[in-house]
């Protein structure tokens, strides 16, 4: 009997979720410490004015935004939000969806372009926040928006069958990307897609919540991040990527 050998063109085996790419333990990391700043360290008064200067504020974009104390927040209001949490439970389940969607991401992105989404996908989901809600005062904190843009990122690949790693290996990070016209007539991603829209619904009307959110759930910023995730996929795609666009 011969000796089995691998062929040329075998795939390479897929990677392990969980062994993380630097750039998503170091921002788990980041998270991890400001919490614990604000949590361990400051006065709920200090806190509060931390919230107040970072978390976004859609009224920071109206009147009373020129007579805030700290105007020019308004400019980096949509990012930093993301860095803030209302509790270590809202933190832990954002951590956990990060790791476990972010992973393969920032694997086939790279460490820029990871960051370049991350700072997309807040934004966008900041964006339809505001579009939902102008002129409201209560602040909005949490990466969701971000999560919710790897999971949309990762839609574009990973129910490709071409990015299966074979039984027991998960997927391949590195695999063909579905096209966009691809991906809405796949059944796995319109499966997930609808199922994931229907739960952000839920959260809008009530029927559902996020555990340690400890507020009304901001939906639409979850959306806004899932569609920078889809939509701008592309953006992100390394030169020598297999993406079908």
């Amino acid at each position: 009997m011969e000796p089995d050998n691998l062929e040329p063109d075998t795939p390479a085996p897929a990677e392990p979720v969980f062994n993380l790419p630097r750039i998503v333990s170091t921002l788990a990391l980041v998270l991890l410490a400001i919490h614990a700043i604000r949590a361990l360290l400051l006065s709920t008064a200090a806190d509060t004015k931390l919230i107040l200067l970072f978390a976004f504020i859609p009224a920071m974009y109206g009147q009373a935004g020129a007579t805030a104390p700290v105007p020019e927040a308004a400019y980096w209001m949509p990012f930093t939000y993301g860095l803030l949490h209302g509790s270590w439970l809202h933190l832990g389940v954002n951590i956990a969806w990060m790791l476990a969607f972010g992973t393969p991401v920032a694997r086939r992105f790279g460490a820029a372009r990871f960051m370049a989404l991350t700072l997309l996908a807040t934004a966008c989901g900041a964006l339809a926040h505001y579009l939902a809600n102008p002129g409201a005062f209560i602040p909005m904190i949490g990466a969701s928006a971000a999560v919710s843009g790897y999971m949309g990122a990762a839609m574009r690949f990973v129910f490709n069958p071409l990015a299966r790693g074979g039984a027991g290996r998960g997927f391949r990070h590195d695999g063909p990307a579905l096209s966009l016209a691809e991906s809405f007539t796949n059944r796995q991603f319109l499966v997930f897609f609808v199922v994931w829209m229907a739960m952000n619904l839920a959260f809008g009307i009530g029927a559902a919540a996020v555990p340690g959110a400890g507020s009304a759930i901001a939906w639409q910023a979850h959306i806004g991040g899932f569609a920078a995730g889809i939509f701008g996929f592309s953006l992100f795609e390394r030169k020598n990527s297999t993406l079908s666009a």
